[in-house]
């Protein structure tokens, strides 16, 4: 108790000492994760307009944060440090964080020697191409799905984040940064084409079913940001603002194809946004109201896109979409139920039992018994939920070894593929039986070692599987034998992402 009174004085009486040992500390232990200018890198902006609803921090600071990269500091900074630091994090920057349309358009960079192929400068199958993304060196592998043969190898944005995205013939794809950087690389040509940065904290990305909008989701500024995919021109930058003037981060954007909109998951406010690709298509949809009547920031391109509001009770996040897009479902904030919402209905019609953490982000779905199902991991449990889709029924139940992050599956393939991401067993990779939900067998070929994120080849007859470390590789394996054919070494190797896969939205692939 003395101890605290006489820190407490310490700070009162030299605030800006205080001060600067706290900038000190987070030079040294915050800013190569989470930005120089606390705006963001690996981890989140630390600001106090995304720790607001933050509780606890001096003890995330401490001890870390669970399922997550944040360590702890406690053996390295004393408790008056670990305040001061907290303090530190939640004071204003010394300039509001703005991100305009114009700068936007001052931030993109187009490269002067990129020159668009006729046709693939490489002989494989270009629908079987394979991004592999490193992360311990910000790089992505360009693999040949059939021969296995790295085309290309091309440096990154810091902290790629989200699954990259391809235009629908499968040439481009866009990559995005947690610092909100976009990179657009032509596979034909295996060249970049150019990049610009969208926010300044971003989360996800989508690209429109005619594959002429790139939309990026933000924390920061909380909004959306709508790039013209042919030469990353900014379309349109709408802050997002909840029906009661709530302004809400945008926690995920995703591409609804056959209804020809984005769907915005807002982090803040109960609502869930849908808006139109298609300005006719916007234009006859009950709800929807046009673009010009959001508040957009100066400079940006007005009246392309229309709106439309769905209120929830209570904010959800990390959706997933049934085949024909007319539902999704959400998480709520608590990560203890699912919510299922028909969009065409604008409402609310089942909640789905679904405790610890279910990430619905990485749902897949499939055929069983002539009925569709989907799973999700839970971050929270060693669980695996199977959901008859069309009743909203909890089928089953499936115990891992602990809690996964990942699922993959194929139409050519019996079997789901579930790592353990989480835990002492993060180094298994459970392949389960999709008609009897049995677990067939476990691989851990790197004991103590993270093994986790499956994808497969465009036919299904390979699964990549990755070692997710500095030194890691990428393990192919064949999909019916499940016997190790190759290993690729990569450095750190996290998401894979089939072109075929992605473009047709396989069933047994995330969306």
């Amino acid at each position: 108790m003395i101890r605290r009174i006489v820190s407490f004085s310490f700070l009162a009486a030299f605030p800006l000492l205080a001060q600067a040992d706290a900038a000190a500390d987070y030079a040294a232990n915050c800013a190569a994760c989470h930005g120089e200018d606390r705006l963001g890198g690996t981890g989140p902006a630390l600001i106090p307009e995304t720790l607001a609803r933050l509780r606890g921090i001096e003890a995330i600071i401490a001890e870390g944060r669970p399922a997550t990269q944040m360590a702890g500091f406690a053996d390295q900074l004393t408790g008056d440090r670990i305040a001061a630091l907290a303090d530190y994090l939640q004071a204003p920057l010394a300039e509001a964080p703005l991100w305009s349309a114009q700068q936007m358009a001052g931030s993109r960079r187009m490269n002067p020697d990129y020159r668009p192929a006729p046709e693939p400068v490489f002989t494989g199958d270009p629908m079987n191409i394979t991004l592999v993304v490193e992360t311990g060196d910000h790089h992505v592998s360009v693999l040949d799905g059939d021969s296995f043969a790295v085309l290309d190898r091309f440096a990154t944005p810091f902290a790629v984040h989200g699954g990259p995205k391809f235009t629908p013939d499968g040439r481009f794809v866009f990559i995005m940064s947690r610092d909100g950087w976009v990179q657009k690389y032509d596979i034909w040509s295996l060249q970049e084409v150019g990049r610009i940065r969208a926010g300044l904290n971003s989360r996800n990305i989508a690209i429109s079913q005619d594959g002429r909008w790139l939309a990026v989701a933000n924390y920061l500024p909380a909004s959306l940001s709508v790039l013209s995919t042919d030469d990353l021109s900014v379309a349109q930058a709408v802050p997002v603002t909840a029906r009661d003037g709530t302004e809400s981060r945008v926690s995920a954007v995703y591409q609804a194809p056959s209804r020809k909109s984005f769907v915005l998951a807002l982090k803040d406010a109960p609502e869930i946004w849908e808006v139109a690709t298609d300005p006719a298509t916007g234009a006859v949809r009950d709800g929807f109201v046009p673009a010009t009547g959001l508040k957009e920031v100066p400079g940006a391109a007005p009246g392309l896109f229309a709106r439309r509001r769905i209120q929830t009770e209570e904010p959800l996040d990390d959706f997933f979409f049934t085949p024909d897009y007319r539902n999704l479902i959400g998480t709520n904030r608590q990560g203890d139920k699912g919510v299922v919402v028909n969009l065409d209905l604008g409402r609310e019609i089942a909640e789905l039992p679904l405790p610890g953490m279910p990430h619905l982000g990485s749902g897949i779905t499939w055929d069983r018994d002539g009925r569709k199902v989907m799973a999700t991991p839970h971050l929270n449990e060693g669980v695996l939920s199977v959901i008859d889709m069309e009743d909203w029924r909890l089928v089953s139940q499936i115990r891992t070894d602990g809690p996964g992050f990942f699922l993959r599956s194929h139409d050519n393939s019996p079997y789901v593929w579930a790592d353990v991401f989480f835990g002492p067993h993060r180094d298994e990779m459970h392949v389960i039986d999709k008609q009897t939900l049995e677990i067939v067998t476990t691989l851990a070929p790197f004991p103590g070692q993270t093994f986790a994120h499956a994808e497969f080849t465009r036919d299904g007859s390979h699964v990549l599987v990755s070692l997710w470390e500095d030194e890691g590789a990428v393990v192919v394996y064949d999909a019916q034998t499940l016997r190790e054919v190759k290993r690729l070494p990569m450095k750190k190797p996290s998401g894979k992402y089939n072109v075929w896969n992605k473009i047709t939205f396989e069933d047994g692939t995330s969306h």
